[in-house]
């Protein structure tokens, strides 16, 4: 019997581990490419579902600013925050609106709301809620005279920082931020409940959330609580709310500038929310004016006014 060569049977060994891995190398790019194409369908499908919860939820505050524009009938919608639900094909729209008077305005607050504010919200001691107040003022104020516990430009600069107060009013609620000795934790449990479009020195206890509420002197959690109660009660029978003694010395009544909240919902689980301030015009040509387009952090529920802490 004829023997095989070894060398060529060592040939074929080798050849065939080659092929091996080959296949398991042309394995492995196959399966990754499938794993990347999946990827960017799914990405592609999740940004075209972004895009159309965006489009549907910027129509859906134009839909409510329109509502609250029509005459006033039974049916119609007010700032009261109640949420009204609809559905634009497969997607979810709840919308809700709140006169700006519901948020404490960081331009015209007076110094006991601010320092009420700043200690029951804020989380600061007295000490640090008494000299944040005056720096708050110093800012605004339009003059370099420091207040007692205030800070004024050379104060600014012994801190090393490269800017000092506008000694005007507030722009936006960002801005609170750059005030000295506002620190960042202080400023994240405010500033969802504070603006600077009311021009109030009070709140609208009709439609203020439970934190605006709280931060009121004299208020208590059992007595918010209890008055929030009322309130859902009798707005849901379309009754008067009733009067909240710890808003009286910070009381405003309703405004003619709307924060609309609009939340879409689809199928796919993609949620976006939009929120607006908006102002309406006497001009014909321009009806709204847009005060403020946002995009909140944070897909959550429309709030109600019940469990609304704003």
């Amino acid at each position: 019997m004829k023997q095989i060569p070894r060398i060529a049977s060592n040939e074929s060994g080798i050849a065939l581990v080659l092929a091996l891995w080959l296949t398991v190398l042309l394995t492995v790019l196959a399966s990754g490419f499938a794993f990347s194409m999946r990827s960017e369908a799914l990405a592609t499908r999740n940004a075209v579902s972004l895009a159309r919860a965006r489009a549907l939820a910027d129509g859906a505050v134009e839909r409510t600013a329109f509502e609250l524009s029509r005459p006033h009938m039974v049916e119609s919608w007010t700032t009261d925050g109640q949420p009204h639900r609809w559905n634009d094909g497969d997607a979810t729209i709840v919308a809700s609106a709140v006169d700006e008077a519901s948020r404490i305005d960081i331009n015209a607050a007076p110094d006991a709301l601010m320092k009420s504010l700043l200690t029951v919200i804020g989380g600061a001691d007295d000490a640090t809620a008494t000299t944040l107040v005056d720096a708050i003022a110093d800012w605004r104020d339009p003059d370099d005279l420091k207040r007692p516990n205030g800070a004024e430009a050379p104060d600014y600069q012994a801190a090393n920082l490269k800017y000092g107060p506008s000694n005007a009013p507030f722009e936006t609620v960002e801005e609170l931020a750059r005030v000295l000795g506002m620190t960042p934790a202080i400023f994240q449990r405010i500033v969802p409940l504070i603006t600077v479009y009311s021009h109030q020195p009070g709140i609208n206890p009709a439609t203020a959330g439970r934190g605006v509420l709280l931060a009121l002197p004299n208020a208590t959690p059992e007595t918010v609580d209890a008055f929030i109660q009322q309130r859902a009660d009798a707005l849901a029978n379309r009754l008067p709310v009733p009067a909240f003694p710890p808003a009286q010395a910070y009381i405003s009544g309703a405004i003619q500038v709307w924060r609309i909240r609009a939340e879409v919902t689809l199928p796919d689980g993609v949620t976006f929310v939009r929120e607006a301030v908006l102002r309406p015009s006497a001009d014909a040509t321009r009806p709204l004016i847009t005060l403020a387009w946002l995009e909140p952090s944070g897909s959550a529920a429309a709030p109600s006014l019940a469990s609304n802490t704003r």
